[in-house]
This record gives structure tokens, C-alpha cells and sequence, in this order.
């Protein structure tokens, strides 16, 4: 009866090796996980994976009706910017796109802010908007646009192409002529 202990010996070292086998193979699947997660890239931006015009939603300054992506006019390039009537920046590039005016009539720009109604209401009037048939502004009510474009720095420019897909955005104030050009404007 004793020479059960003379066999136990073997499943034991067979043990052993079966534990040696496991650890080896989990470090390598550690391993593998660790280097994948090296390699793939940080979550990108909802407008990168969606490259095309966002499904928005702005409230006019009309305070009752609404402009949304399918207000947009077929087959012409569209501008979004996404402003603060207190940035001074946004100042500068609204009264730098008013004075090339005349070279942006075939693109319908879309200004979106998310700040207080009034002040919207004081900036659509003092740049007198409504004097432009092209430019539609109002209220991201639902805050849609900035997480779609992880808006960092203001004013935020989204140039689409007259199929609705995404040329480029640019975060600050830009020259016009860099607008135009991306456009593919002639100046």
C-alpha cells in the first residue's frame, strides 16, 4: 500500500510543469495585450470617425425656430464655426469673413455658440448677420457641436465640401486666405 507514494510523485512533478506552462503562457498573453494597447490610437474625435456634416440643431435668432443640417443648401461648400460673442478672436474672424464676403457667397456658414441667447442677439445685430443670405447663426442648445469636435479654442472652423464631406477644421483665428485656399477659392 505504500508504493502509491512512489507513483504521487510523478502527478506532482507533472504539476509543476503544467504550472510552469500556464504562468509562461499568460506572460505571453499579458505581454500581447500590453504591446496592442501600445499600438492602437487614443479614441478619436466623433468628426473624424464621422467625416461628414454633424446632424445639428441651433436655435435661430428668431428664438422660435430651429436650423439644422438639412436646412443646408444642396451642392454648396459649408463653413460651421462654433464662437463666443465675447471672444475677441471670434470678433476678428467674423469681421474678416464679412469683408471677403463676396468670394464666400456659394458657401453656407453656419455660426453656432453655446453662450447666453442675448449675447448671441448683440452679436448677430452689431455685425448686422441678417444682411447675409449665406450666413445662418444661432444657439447650440443641446451642446452638440463641441464634444462632435472637441473644440479646445475658439473660433472653431469646420470646412465641408459641397458633398458634405469634411476639408478640414482649423482652431483659432485664421487668415482668409488660408480659408479660401482650403476652399479652393481663387482669391
Amino acid at each position: 500500500m505504500h508504493m502509491l507514494a512512489g507513483p504521487a510523485k510523478h502527478p506532482v512533478t507533472k504539476n509543476k510543469v503544467t504550472v510552469k506552462n500556464v504562468s509562461i503562457l499568460l506572460l505571453l498573453v499579458m505581454s500581447c495585450s500590453f504591446l496592442h494597447a501600445q499600438q492602437t490610437p487614443p479614441d478619436q474625435a466623433p468628426y473624424l470617425r464621422f467625416p461628414t456634416v454633424p446632424p445639428f440643431q441651433i436655435l435661430k435668432v428668431d428664438s422660435a425656430t430651429y436650423y439644422t443640417k438639412e436646412d443646408l443648401k444642396k451642392h454648396h461648400r459649408t463653413l460651421i464655426m462654433y464662437f463666443s460673442p465675447e471672444c475677441d478672436h471670434c470678433k476678428h474672424q467674423t469681421q474678416d469673413m464679412l469683408e471677403s464676403i463676396d468670394k464666400l457667397k456659394e458657401v453656407e456658414i453656419v455660426m453656432a455658440t453655446y453662450q447666453p441667447f442675448l449675447e448671441m442677439k448683440q452679436f448677430y445685430n452689431y455685425y448686422r448677420i441678417a444682411d447675409h443670405p449665406n450666413i445662418k447663426m444661432g444657439r447650440d442648445e443641446k451642446y452638440v457641436l463641441q464634444p462632435f469636435y472637441r473644440i479646445r479654442n475658439l473660433p472653431y472652423l469646420a470646412l465641408y465640401d459641397s458633398k458634405g464631406n469634411l476639408i478640414t477644421t482649423f482652431e483659432g483665428n485664421q487668415k482668409m486666405d488660408k480659408i479660401l485656399a482650403a476652399f479652393d477659392i481663387k482669391k
